[in-house]
């Protein structure tokens, strides 16, 4: 049993935080239907879309997406293997190469992403541009609080 009870704020931030975790299965599983017919999934789309935002290493693309380095290598390679990302010289980093999306890469996530705006145009409309922008700050905000912290209990 719990020795410490959690206070009312503290009861808000656990059901805030077991609504995220659900949230980020059900994007994971929308996001695999709209990357399916493209051959991907929404773990590969992540790391294809990193790749894409700006040339970036393996290290720093799980920086972003709040990854595992070694998974985010393991699927690196894949793309690059499939022909989809190459790795190009660091001028920062001798050993951490750079991901590039290559045509191909960039031809996958153009299909993804027209999919993926039907989708988060009918998501947005249903909910509402002012609600999500707050619900943006406030996920925004736990972040920069949980870095802060060092993600300490």
């Amino acid at each position: 049993m719990n020795s410490t009870p959690r206070t009312p704020s503290g009861d808000a931030f656990a059901e805030l935080a077991i609504s995220v975790l659900r949230l980020a299965g059900h994007l994971t599983s929308e996001g695999d239907k709209l990357a399916r017919p493209s051959g991907q999934t929404s773990a590969r789309w992540q790391v294809l879309a990193a790749a894409n935002h700006a040339p970036m290493s393996v290290a720093d693309a799980a920086r972003m997406l709040g990854l595992a380095r070694q998974g985010v290598q393991r699927i690196a390679d894949l793309l690059e293997a499939e022909g989809m990302i190459a790795y190009r010289d660091n001028p920062v980093h001798q050993r951490a190469k750079l991901m590039i999306p290559t045509p191909k890469g960039e031809a996958v996530l153009a299909d993804i992403s027209s999919r993926q705006a039907v989708w988060t145009n009918a998501l947005g409309a249903d909910i509402g541009e002012e609600r999500l922008k707050q619900a943006t700050a406030l996920v925004s905000d736990v972040i920069a609080l949980l870095k802060e912290r060092g993600a300490q209990p």
